[in-house]
């Protein structure tokens, strides 16, 4: 795995900041062009309006009605025509969002006088609006701004909430059996000060900041992605002359899909292209006869799709914050598109829907005991008579290995070294009697850690004669294997592409040694590999180009076979890391092997050429609050039965980002049934 520290952040955030100074000229040099105002709601009762949502009917465009924060008024709701319809009372809402759900539009408002979020539905049929939240969602902190994503991979629903002190939480809302919603944070970043607005965009997943007194971020919305912004605009050295307000989206698809920023200071309102990298395009006005017709502009809304007569190609919301006589008014987007030049697209773009199988882990570990990059890779062992009390032996690379149970509980942990992979083989004849044989790459001493397991204990004990040197500059990825006449042997690599497999026996004394048979020599860096016993195949990943197909005998030479390539296989992107063999009778079964870049894992077919059958990837789980799986290292599945709910097997994989709640990297357990369930397998 590549190491991302915050050196690296660092320098992809200068990156940033000078593309965004060498782009473009500093402040829009032309006028901008003015738009008039289509609509307006009327004055909010209370005062103050500084969020507005759309909650566009699907089904009759035309009945859509309008949300608006009131402030201690709470919600009120307009209809297109501007006339209040209703109000709901919600303490003290100062920022509003909304997702389309089926027969309903959700609602999320933040009442920042409780410090909660509050969440409501509006059935379409109707027009009946009622709380589902089903519990206060506390934020533990008053609160500034809120705004949706529904993901596009998996359909989950997450809620962005901003505070003043620049916290950016993100909860994931998932539904109870009631037919409400729940929520829990699965993601905390943190801003070097106050944000108060963001957009979410569900089709490409990127999440919009408005920073007010730095400027306009972008982040990946899914929570188990890389938390490094990418700076789109920045105040006085970029296009805004001030503090940034409300943010928007308008998407009419390729070359039509657009974020829109209020550069309130300035009176324009800033548009970016999103399909050339979020590039600033220019600004507009709102005018009525050569003057302002928005005193104090703050919250915006964006909806590319018809919206009656009067709005045919979606309109922009703008709430004016005003002390006295507040509202939102209602603008075109055609007028904008007209008078910027800029093309109008498709009023609903279609959305190529992911070919990834979505999976949830039924089980965590628990944490491992150091901070940051430790948790590597884990080894499943099958129990010889009772399956439930089967184990996942596990390596922490900044101490030593670990042993739980399959309920994640953490039976040993032996302070060792620093202990990078780890792999076993039943059946190793030692002290005359057959053991299960482990063993893991030590980086500590350079060395071939050795051990058995107690089967009733499930305690390891080292079995090394003395240290076995590996006389490699850094023993990193590690696999065994076991040759048809019972003789086992372990290839462990090292980060220069040499990868070296050594011979294990037993002395007279009850110990293992390893000796050095063969040296293969890969370009660049290798880590993941399995070994297939039966058939007699060596597979290996070299992260940056390749999964690799040998011959796993020592007598077999150099000779390789390229299974699935990077460049090759949009599927894949490195780094190739883990890589697992799952065994079905008569030579069946699949490869696994984790595409690292894109949080998913690719099963190709064990048997003849190996073709790929598709990809998964694991999400979180709501219910069980177990989240999903990303920037894996290392992974193992098996096809044994490991007792009640894991018949079929399961599979095992290092979590690098252990979200929810925050906390060190873990192991964490899908059943294999739920894996051959979405991806089909027989």
């Amino acid at each position: 795995m590549k190491t991302r520290g915050s050196a690296m952040t660092r320098l992809k955030l200068a990156a940033s900041l000078l593309a965004l100074l060498t782009a473009a000229p500093a402040l829009a040099q032309t006028t901008s062009p003015a738009v008039s105002v289509a609509g307006a709601t009327a004055p909010t009762a209370q005062g103050g309006a500084n969020a507005v949502a759309l909650l566009r009917d699907p089904t009759h465009p035309a009945k859509s009605v309008i949300a608006v924060n009131a402030k201690l008024g709470g919600l009120e709701f307009y209809g297109l025509d501007g006339q209040r319809i209703t109000a709901v009372p919600g303490g003290e809402i100062y920022a509003v969002d909304t997702r389309e759900d089926g027969p309903r539009a959700l609602v999320v408002a933040l009442d920042r006088q409780a410090g909660r979020l509050r969440l409501f539905a509006r059935d379409y049929a109707s027009g009946a609006i009622a709380a589902v939240d089903a519990r206060p969602l506390q934020l533990g902190y008053s609160g500034e701004g809120v705004c949706l994503h529904r993901s596009g991979r998996d359909g989950a629903l997450y809620a962005f909430a901003l505070g003043d002190e620049g916290q950016l939480d993100q909860w994931l809302l998932y539904p109870t059996a009631d037919g409400k919603l729940d929520g829990r944070v699965v993601r905390r970043l943190h801003l070097s000060s106050e944000a108060k607005f963001c957009v979410a965009d569900d089709a490409s997943g990127a999440l919009y900041v408005a920073q007010e007194a730095v400027g306009v971020w972008r982040y990946d919305a899914d929570p188990e992605a890389d938390p490094v912004p990418t700076i789109v605009d920045i105040n006085r050295l970029g296009h805004l002359a001030g503090e940034v307000a409300g943010l928007a989206l308008i998407n009419g698809g390729k070359g039509a899909d657009y974020l829109i920023a209020a550069n309130a200071e300035a009176g324009d309102y800033n548009v970016y292209d999103r399909s050339a990298g979020d590039r600033f395009i220019g600004a507009f006005k709102v005018e009525t006869n050569g003057a302002p017709a928005i005193q104090e502009p703050s919250g915006l809304f964006g909806v590319r799709a018809p919206i009656g007569e009067r709005l045919p190609a979606g309109g922009l919301l703008i709430a004016d914050d005003r002390n006295v006589g507040a509202n939102s008014k209602i603008l075109s987007w055609a007028d904008i598109a007209a008078s910027m030049k800029l093309a109008l697209g498709q009023d609903t773009p279609s959305v190529e829907p992911s070919k990834v199988a979505l999976v949830q882990a039924t089980m965590e570990t628990q944490p491992v005991a150091h901070d940051g990059d430790a948790a590597d890779d884990p080894a499943i062992w099958v129990h010889p008579t009772t399956p439930a009390k089967s184990a996942i032996i596990a390596t922490d690379k900044k101490g030593g290995m670990l042993v739980y149970d399959l309920s994640g509980k953490q039976l040993q942990y032996l302070p060792d070294g620093k202990m990078n992979n780890v792999d076993l083989r039943d059946g190793f004849k030692l002290g005359g009697k057959a053991v299960t044989l482990i063993a893991a790459s030590d980086r500590t001493h350079k060395a071939i850690a050795l051990y058995t397991i107690d089967p009733e204990t499930r305690l390891l004990t080292s079995v090394a004669d003395g240290v076995q040197a590996s006389g490699l500059s850094d023993p990193y990825g590690l696999c065994m294997h076991r040759d048809r006449k019972g003789d086992m042997s372990v290839f462990v690599s090292d980060p220069d592409g040499l990868v070296r497999q050594y011979s294990l026996t037993a002395t007279a004394n009850g110990k293992v040694r390893a000796k050095a048979v063969r040296d293969l020599k890969f370009d660049t860096q290798t880590e993941g590999c399995v070994a297939d016993d039966e058939t007699g195949a060596l597979y290996i990943a070299e992260e940056d180009v390749a999964l690799w197909k040998l011959g796993a005998d020592a007598r077999s030479g150099p000779a390789r076979k390229a299974i699935a390539r990077v460049a090759d296989n949009p599927a894949l992107k490195d780094d190739l890391e883990g890589v697992g063999l799952y065994i079905q009778p008569k030579g069946k079964g699949y490869l696994i092997l984790s595409s690292q870049g894109n949080n998913t894992y690719a099963v190709f077919r064990r048997e003849g050429d190996n073709a790929y059958v598709g990809s998964f990837a694991v999400t979180a789980n709501g219910d069980t609050d177990v989240d999903g799986i990303s920037e894996t290292d290392g992974l193992d599945v098996s096809s044994a039965s490991l007792g009640a709910g894991l018949e079929m097997g399961a599979f095992v994989a290092q979590d690098g980002r252990n979200i929810s709640p925050p906390e060190a990297q873990n192991f964490k357990l899908v059943p294999w049934s739920k894996i051959s369930a979405k991806l089909g397998l027989p």
